[in-house]
């Protein structure tokens, strides 16, 4: 194997849920390729690049060319009906997006970044301080930890909740929030990306 299909191959097989004989399945797809459709994709990669930003209170990734001078703020974030009451953790985009498509919640939301994982417990590969500040900074009465059902979400939900509590209180301690989960009508070891529909909302709606 070429050191340029070598290289290639290991950067595909950086993406999540890709292993190495995908990625060099990747690899050859597009050696078969025309000129042409190489053209395309390396430009598409670079318009990524060149026009997608991270929101600067939530880190969904937004079109940010058109919002410039708006704080860099996605679009969730800008619609003037959202609830600045609710805050919906999530670990990622993909479950940002399921929970907004079924139309039940209004409030906002913030992605993580990820989840603890067995090589790393401390938490130092997510927005947790960041977390804290979005808290502090705003006016919210319910956090919901919308995680995913697994070992590795349920790990991460303790650790965001206790850095809540220990880091602002709660509203026992008469900080004015508490903090949800939402309701066990997700499949244990299932993933918020997959849920269809009407268990988000039934999840949503039995939050505690």
């Amino acid at each position: 194997m070429s050191e340029s299909i070598k290289k290639l191959s290991e950067l595909f097989s950086r993406f999540p849920g890709i292993g190495r004989r995908t990625a060099g399945r990747f690899v050859y797809y597009l050696i078969n390729q025309p000129e042409s459709k190489i053209d395309e994709l390396v430009a598409a990669l670079q318009e990524l690049k060149n026009c997608i930003a991270l929101c600067s209170f939530c880190f969904n990734p937004f079109e940010s060319i058109a919002r410039s001078d708006r704080a860099m703020l996605c679009g969730i974030c800008l619609q003037p009906g959202r609830d600045k009451q609710l805050l919906c953790g999530v670990e990622k985009e993909a479950d940002l997006l399921s929970i907004e498509n079924t139309g039940k919640y209004k409030g906002l939301y913030f992605i993580l970044g990820g989840t603890l994982t067995l090589r790393k417990t401390d938490g130092a590969n997510l927005r947790v301080e960041a977390l804290k500040n979005r808290v502090a900074g705003g006016s919210f009465t319910e956090i919901i930890v919308a995680l995913n059902s697994t070992p590795e979400g349920r790990s991460t939900a303790v650790l965001v909740e206790r850095a809540l509590k220990e880091g602002l209180g709660s509203r026992d301690q008469g900080l004015g929030f508490k903090i949800t989960h939402l309701a066990q009508g997700l499949p244990v070891g299932g993933e918020l990306e997959y849920a269809d529909e009407e268990t988000l909302e039934s999840a949503l709606k039995g939050r505690s």
